[in-house]
């Protein structure tokens, strides 16, 4: 129903900023709860932060302060600015979509709420 791409990963070194783009196609993420995870190698998924339609969202203890979820409805894109990139934020970072509702947001940072998945963008920061 939704297809959704990432772009903007790359090699960056420890302190620098970067932004994430996943555009989707196909429905309108308007409609949709959305997440940013990542995977480290030899490491689980692990959710950075979900936004709901609601919209409530949730930053991993991780990341807040330094990543900040956004959407443009009308680009049909969400966006993960990053900042203060630290080397452990090395992983690919992947944006999924669902459709689920959830009357508590911790529900959504559950990799099984998502119905749909990018490709996922590698995300390098070196020391």
């Amino acid at each position: 129903q939704v297809q959704l791409v990432e772009s903007g990963g790359g090699l960056v070194q420890a302190g620098d900023s970067l932004r994430l783009s996943c555009t989707a196609s196909g429905r309108e993420i308007r409609n949709y709860g959305l997440g940013w995870f990542r995977q480290a190698p030899g490491k689980e998924r692990e959710v950075v932060v979900v936004q709901t339609t609601g919209p409530g969202t949730y930053y991993s203890d991780s990341v807040t302060g330094r990543f900040t979820i956004s959407r443009d409805n009308a680009k049909n894109t969400v966006y993960l600015q990053m900042s203060s990139l630290k080397p452990e934020d090395t992983a690919v970072y992947y944006c999924a979509a669902t459709l689920k509702y959830y009357s508590d947001i911790f529900d959504y940072t559950q990799i099984g709420a998502y119905g749909w998945w990018g490709q996922g963008t590698q995300v390098t920061v070196s020391s």
